[in-house]
């Protein structure tokens, strides 16, 4: 396809996109319509069917703007001024040249308030004045200005760090183009400056922070594209080359031909089988190499118009390739103590089985996370602990993996949050009807059986030629239960299409677990994939206030040790 007829193409499907968007528009409020929804944080709105997202109404105004209609671009004017109006212009207060999520919900009624927002909002304003400045009049454009300048100055204030990656990213981008765009030196070197910061953050270790996540890596992507697009300064467009580069190899890495999937661990996930929305993003990054819908039908963003968004050919095929291969990886080096954060890869054309050293276990980590190829179609393992229902963040893993054997243990903090990581510390103790650790079996769940033993489960997916899944408990203690007491058992539980081989630590009335006080919080298994000769017999000893298992797989010597107590992070 030449590059004019894929321009001409690419914009229909803008035009399509934005038409689809028609009946959102509300012109009462000069806003675009959203169906809600929440992390559980920041916004302090529970429950609502329908919102106007600050966000979503300056991408589809840009949109607006992109398909060079003139019939769309009195309402994308009015759009971004509204938008402009619901900026904090007053410099004394912290919020200052941020946005609130939502016209329904004012900056002073968050908890707390989201400053990325100077970032996501102020790119939008910046592309909309640099792409099409003169479609606004003296007045509009000046008032637009403005509020880019005012998301400069807070977006400078707050100074994130190269380990933030994509509001790093886009942190330089808002600053550095509009300080090209609008002569400020300030600005321009700024975000030049940022960049540099997150090329040299990167280039020891040759990975992000967020180490191989879907959500931020391809969020990096789209950003550092458009940045490279955008910018006229040289070494802008060396360093984000040079970055788009590593970050596509690194898709390329990770990618799983048989199943379709971003092979794990992944470090912030929001959905364990990639999204619409990503399979669309490598579809139009590969140019149809990896293709998942039809060209009629295909769900085009309005960001990627224009964006640069592209994956060089020679990566693309790499992501065709289907073989055995394994990854393993230091991503991050703590600089307190210096203790190292490792993620291991195995690959085999059938599934993919990956798993990090150490990680808290919240609801965005994926900390060990399968893919297997179910007759076609994908089906995935994620070990989760679960709080009444839902993951618990002062769970740690710590695991050990050799190819197909994950050696994997938990155990608990006393001051880790609950829900999340830093909102909601629990301060030792939780109150608790239900606590179990699960291996959430989804995706495809046709085809799988299970099986269970005292001690062991054994999964079967695909038939009789498919793959074996084998889960083992070598050690379990948590507050007067020791290891081999009859109470242990592994629980099958299946809701909304969902598996759970469940490891059940409690069940029953409510009450109160303290951390702190509890003589032992420690358990210790096994995850085996397709293993017909190894065994896998281990020693486990109690010693020193950690209990550890050590054994032979491979003619490898495999050995992990956990506290046997909770302990303070």
């Amino acid at each position: 396809m030449n590059k004019q007829l894929q321009q001409l193409e690419e914009l229909q499907m803008l035009r399509r996109k934005i038409e689809s968007k028609e009946s959102a528009y509300n012109p009462e409020i000069q806003m675009l319509t959203s169906p809600f929804s929440s992390p559980g944080y920041h916004t302090t709105i529970k429950k609502a069917e329908t919102i106007h997202s600050t966000l979503n109404s300056l991408i589809y105004a840009l949109g607006l703007l992109d398909t060079g209609e003139e019939r769309y671009r009195e309402r994308a004017c009015e759009i971004i001024l509204q938008v402009v109006s619901l900026q904090d212009t007053d410099r004394s207060r912290d919020t200052f040249g941020i946005w609130s999520w939502f016209y329904e919900e004012p900056l002073d009624q968050m908890s707390p308030p989201d400053w990325n927002w100077a970032d996501f909002c102020g790119k939008l304003l910046v592309l909309a004045l640099s792409r099409h400045g003169n479609k606004f009049s003296g007045e509009q454009y000046e008032a637009v200005k403005q509020a880019i300048y005012n998301a400069c100055d807070a977006i400078i204030k707050r100074n994130v760090g190269p380990g933030y990656t994509n509001i790093a990213i886009m942190g330089a981008f808002v600053t550095l183009i509009a300080g090209e765009l609008f002569g400020e030196k300030k600005y321009e070197m700024y975000g030049l400056n940022r960049l540099e910061k997150l090329h040299q953050f990167t280039q020891v270790r040759q990975a992000f922070q967020e180490y191989n996540s879907p959500p931020y890596t391809t969020v990096a992507i789209l950003e550092l594209s458009k940045l490279h697009t955008e910018t006229k300064l040289e070494r802008a467009k060396q360093l984000s080359g040079e970055l788009l580069d590593m970050t596509w190899n690194s898709v390329a890495d990770y990618y799983h031909t048989a199943t379709g999937q971003w092979s794990g661990p992944h470090s912030r996930c929001y959905s364990t089988l990639l999204s619409e929305n990503h399979k669309a993003f490598l579809q139009y990054a590969t140019r149809g190499k990896l293709k998942f819908y039809e060209w009629s039908e295909f769900p085009y963003e309005e960001e990627w118009y224009k964006s640069g968004l592209h994956c060089p050919e020679d990566i693309a095929e790499r992501m065709l390739i289907s073989e055995e291969r394994e990854l393993r990886k230091c991503f991050a080096v703590n600089e307190h103590d210096q203790s190292e954060k490792w993620a291991t890869t195995f690959m085999t054309p059938a599934y993919t089985l990956g798993s990090f050293n150490k990680e808290i276990m919240w609801n965005q980590t994926r900390t060990v996370l399968a893919y297997l190829d179910n007759g076609g179609q994908p089906t995935y393992m994620h070990l989760r602990c679960l709080h009444d229902g839902y993951d618990y963040c002062s769970a740690i893993l710590s695991s050990v993996q050799r190819k197909e054997h994950v050696l994997y243990g938990v155990h608990f903090m006393t001051n880790g949050g609950d829900t999340h990581p830093n909102l909601d510390k629990i301060d030792g103790t939780i109150e608790a009807a239900d606590f179990r650790l699960r291996l959430e079996i989804g995706g495809s769940i046709e085809r799988v059986e299970s099986k269970l033993e005292a001690k062991e489960a054994i999964i079967r997916i695909g038939g009789e030629a498919g793959i074996t899944v084998q889960l083992y408990n070598w050690f379990a203690a948590f507050d007067d239960r020791q290891s081999g007491d009859a109470f242990w058992r592994w629980e099958i539980n299946e809701e909304n299409g969902v598996l759970g081989i469940d490891w059940v630590i409690y069940s029953g009335e409510r009450r109160t677990i303290d951390f702190r006080e509890l003589n032992k919080a420690a358990l210790l298994f096994s995850i085996m994939l397709n293993n017909e000769e190894q065994k896998f017999s281990p020693s486990v000893q109690e010693s020193n206030g950690q209990v550890a298992v050590t054994g032979t797989w491979n003619n490898e010597e495999m050995s992990l040790a956990i506290p046997l107590q909770a302990t303070a992070r």
